[in-house]
Parts: structure tokens; C-alpha cells; sequence
């Protein structure tokens, strides 16, 4: 009898990935959590694109929010993201992705994107919004807001983690070419498209993006997957972005341990790739929209 069939029959977590340095836990029973791997072991939260909406999450040391905290992107959506994620018990680090239009400058007025602001977003939420996710209350609580930027956590047995943070998602063929028909170029800026999300790229300016990516990271978030990996959406096509799979292959990322994202809830699950000389085990790479499937993915790993 399948494996997976039997824990659901007996109630208990399906087995998990295991490598040497990290363990992943995928499906389990929200009542009965796998255990904490205990000392020399980091267990890290993961989640993204909550969308507004509360979720049941396990304790663990650190969560990881890969971005779409909003539903409709305003202020508000985020003031009551940020209150439920001050109200758990883990330090959070979180990032922004292409819902949450308050957290993007270029909406602001004056901003790239001002014309194409939405009517439930004025300026000054913005303005607002950007202090808010760095403040006293927020940090204080051991929260952090990754924007192109990294931030540290250092477990109980001394080892300090590297996490960067990117919010950024590509634009589709689809959108681009409709928005060709509609203007004749694909401006980076200012273009009607763009005002369906926050912090998008077209494909040319993928590479000077993810450039930005520190060879030093151990754990790297994006809102959008790398092409490939955990990125087929219900056509059954790869919507991952290719230029960051090209960095997420280059040398300097071979320790790089987790890489989280969400974007295509469809895609929900986990992929073990990049086995180096430097990484062994190979990178988890996690994609934990929850809108599909409302579980948080734990990753324990190894100091």
C-alpha cells in the first residue's frame, strides 16, 4: 500500500525529505507536528501568499514569509498582516510580492507608476505603509522586511544564517504582448499593466536583478519560483523565471541551503536540486503559497 496512503489512514505526517542537513515536512497533521530535530537544529516556518487570510502555523524559530501579504494590496490588508505575524511566536522574516501595491514606491505620487495607482490606494498610505514594516513595534517583536536586502538570524548553537529577501515577479508573455498591441513597447516603467501588481519586471531586466543576490546567502526568498522548479501552474506550464535559475546555478550560490517561494499557488510543494562539492545534500527549494494547500512547509536544518 502507498506510503502516503497509510499515514493518512493512521493519521500521521507522510515521510519527508531527508538529506543529511535538513529534514522537510510537506504534509503532516496540524495537531500533531513533526518534532523539533532538538539541538544543532534550525527549524524554519514557510509560508507565502496568505492574501490577508489567518493561518494555523507550527512554532518553530524562525518564519519565513515569501511575499503576497495582501489581498487587495491597500493598508489596511497590511496592518492586519502584520498584527496576526507580530501575534506568533517565531521571529518572522517577510518580504512583499505583486499584491501588495502599498509596499511599492513607484505608486506613490511622483512615482513611475503614480498614474496608475488604484482608487483605494492614496499616496500617503504608502509612505505609511513602507515606514510601518520597518518599525520599533515590528522589529522589536524580531520581525524583519527584506526588500533586495538581507537580514541574519543566529540559532542557539551560534550559527548565523544569511537571508535575502526579493520581492519581485516577471511580467507574462501574455501580459507583455497585450501590452504591445496596447502601446507599441514595453516600457520598464509606466505601463497600464503594471497596474495589476507591484514590483514586476520584464524579462530584460531579470539579469541585473537577481545579480543582486549575495553569494553569501543561506537561505534566499523570491515571491516568483526559478523556472523548472516548483513553477507548473493548472495548463501545466513552467511559469518560473529562467534568468533566476541561471543565478541560482552560478558558483557562488552553491551553498545557498533553502530557497522559498510562492507566487503560483498551484505549485505548493518542495524539490531537493544543486548538489555541489560546497552542498552536498543539494538545495530545498520550497514553494508555500497557501491558498491551495493551507500548510505551512517546515525545514529543519542542520547547523
Amino acid at each position: 500500500m502507498d506510503s502516503a496512503l497509510v499515514a493518512d489512514l493512521l493519521n500521521e505526517p507522510t515521510p519527508a525529505p531527508i538529506t543529511g542537513r535538513a529534514v522537510v515536512h510537506e504534509k503532516y497533521d496540524l495537531t500533531r507536528v513533526p518534532k523539533h530535530p532538538g539541538k544543532g537544529w534550525t527549524r524554519f516556518v514557510c509560508i507565502s501568499d496568505t492574501h490577508s487570510h489567518v493561518f494555523h502555523v507550527p512554532p518553530g524559530d524562525v518564519l519565513l514569509h515569501a511575499g503576497d501579504l495582501c489581498r487587495h494590496g491597500t493598508l489596511k490588508d497590511l496592518e492586519g498582516t502584520l498584527n496576526w505575524l507580530k501575534g506568533l511566536p517565531h521571529p518572522a522574516n517577510f518580504m512583499a510580492g505583486n499584491h501588495d501595491l502599498c509596499l511599492d514606491k513607484q505608486y506613490e505620487d511622483g512615482g513611475s507608476l503614480s498614474t496608475y495607482q488604484p482608487y483605494d490606494l492614496r499616496s500617503k498610505d504608502i509612505a505609511v505603509a513602507r515606514k510601518l514594516v520597518h518599525s520599533y513595534p515590528y522589529r522589536k517583536a524580531g520581525m524583519h522586511y527584506l526588500e533586495h536586502n538581507t537580514a541574519t538570524y543566529t540559532a542557539k548553537s551560534g550559527k548565523t544564517y544569511t537571508i535575502y529577501g526579493s520581492p519581485v515577479r516577471a511580467l507574462s508573455d501574455l501580459v507583455i504582448s497585450a501590452l504591445r498591441v496596447r502601446t507599441h513597447s514595453v516600457p520598464v516603467q509606466a505601463a497600464p499593466f503594471y497596474s495589476i501588481g507591484a514590483f514586476q519586471y520584464v524579462a530584460e531586466d531579470a539579469q541585473a536583478i537577481y545579480a543582486r543576490i549575495p553569494p553569501s546567502v543561506d537561505i534566499l526568498m523570491t515571491h516568483t519560483p526559478s523556472h523548472g522548479v516548483c513553477d507548473v501552474t493548472k495548463r501545466g506550464k513552467h511559469a518560473g523565471c529562467p534568468k533566476l535559475a541561471e543565478r541560482l546555478a552560478h558558483d557562488d550560490l552553491k551553498s545557498c541551503r533553502l530557497h522559498l517561494c510562492g507566487h503560483i499557488h498551484e505549485a505548493h510543494g518542495v524539490a531537493i536540486v544543486g548538489q555541489s562539492e560546497q552542498n552536498p545534500d543539494g538545495r530545498v527549494c520550497v514553494n508555500a503559497a497557501m491558498p491551495v494547500t493551507p500548510l505551512p512547509i517546515i525545514v529543519d536544518l542542520k547547523d
